[in-house]
């Protein structure tokens, strides 16, 4: 009886340690590839950093001068569909978790995000252009390239945030509303502060996701060539994705402007990396704050 048991437990160690070895291959292969990828960029774009790579208005149809136009339309969008998507999209996911009871209304709810989350983004820039560009009269500008990355992303933000809602104790709430907090006081002085280190993710998340799209700026703001920087917010303005998309696929000459692409991707993966970091630095700051409270 004992050798039976012995083998049954040999058995299950062997497969544990099949399976566990099975998943440490795929994550180590996944980060290899990352790495594979980002050394991939850095080595062919390398060469084409330089302050005035970074600083210079693009000149002779993009194949020299530098991308400092483009470089400053990318942050304007990320901006103008954070201060849309953030907001609306935390207030929103408080709005399902803590007031909406659970039932056919919630699941609705839910189900339409989902559903949100998973349309392509060609076909956000299809509806941004016809709603903020045409049918608002925005025009081709950062307010309706703006607008339309934010609705883009406001699922990720939802869900994030309901999640983050939802990981916070239920004691809390109910040791609020016993000491005679309202429901709003509870929410926005308890829950929400808990929560908020964990709803940064949805916003790392989404400044990823927004800097990297080419299709909605495509209808809704992106320039081929604009050699100056926009002064408001109805400007249109050039954009890394675009730009690289450009110079890579359609330039005016390719294999001279082939370097700058290359050094196009690595300024872009170097502003997602510079904003993620940022962003995890304000999630480790208020956590701190959190636990110090």
């Amino acid at each position: 009886m004992n050798s039976e048991n012995n083998k049954l437990a040999r058995k299950k160690r062997i497969s544990q340690n099949i399976a566990f070895g099975i998943f440490t291959a795929v994550s180590y292969a996944i980060v290899a590839l990352l790495f594979v990828i980002l050394a991939f960029i850095v080595i062919k774009g390398i060469s084409v950093i330089s302050w005035e790579f970074i600083t210079a208005m693009p000149s002779d149809g993009m194949t020299e001068g530098g991308i400092f136009p483009a470089i400053v339309g990318t942050l304007c969008l990320v901006f103008a569909s954070m201060v849309f998507a953030f907001p609306v999209g935390v207030l929103a996911a408080i709005y399902m978790n803590e007031y909406v009871k659970d039932g056919w209304v919630k699941k609705i709810i839910k189900q339409m995000t989902n559903n949100l989350a998973g349309v392509p983004s060609i076909v956000f820039g299809l509806f941004g252009m016809s709603l903020f560009v045409n049918k608002l009269g925005f025009g081709d500008s950062i307010l309706a390239g703006g607008l339309t990355l934010g609705l883009l992303v406001l699922p990720v933000v939802i869900r994030t945030t309901e999640e983050s809602l939802k990981a916070v104790d239920a004691t809390f709430r109910q040791a609020s509303l016993g000491l005679g907090a309202t429901k709003w006081q509870t929410t926005s002085k308890v829950v929400l502060p808990i929560a908020f280190p964990n709803i940064i993710t949805g916003l790392i998340l989404s400044i990823g996701r927004v800097s990297g799209e080419t299709a909605p700026i495509l209808f809704t703001v992106a320039a081929y060539f604009l050699p100056k920087l926009p002064s408001s917010v109805f400007d249109q303005a050039m954009a890394l994705p675009y730009h690289l998309y450009v110079i890579a696929t359609s330039g005016t000459n390719i294999e001279k402007s082939r370097a700058m692409a290359y050094g196009t991707a690595l300024i872009l993966i170097l502003i997602v990396l510079i904003s993620n970091l940022l962003a995890n630095a304000l999630r480790k700051y208020y956590g701190k704050k959190v636990k110090m409270n």
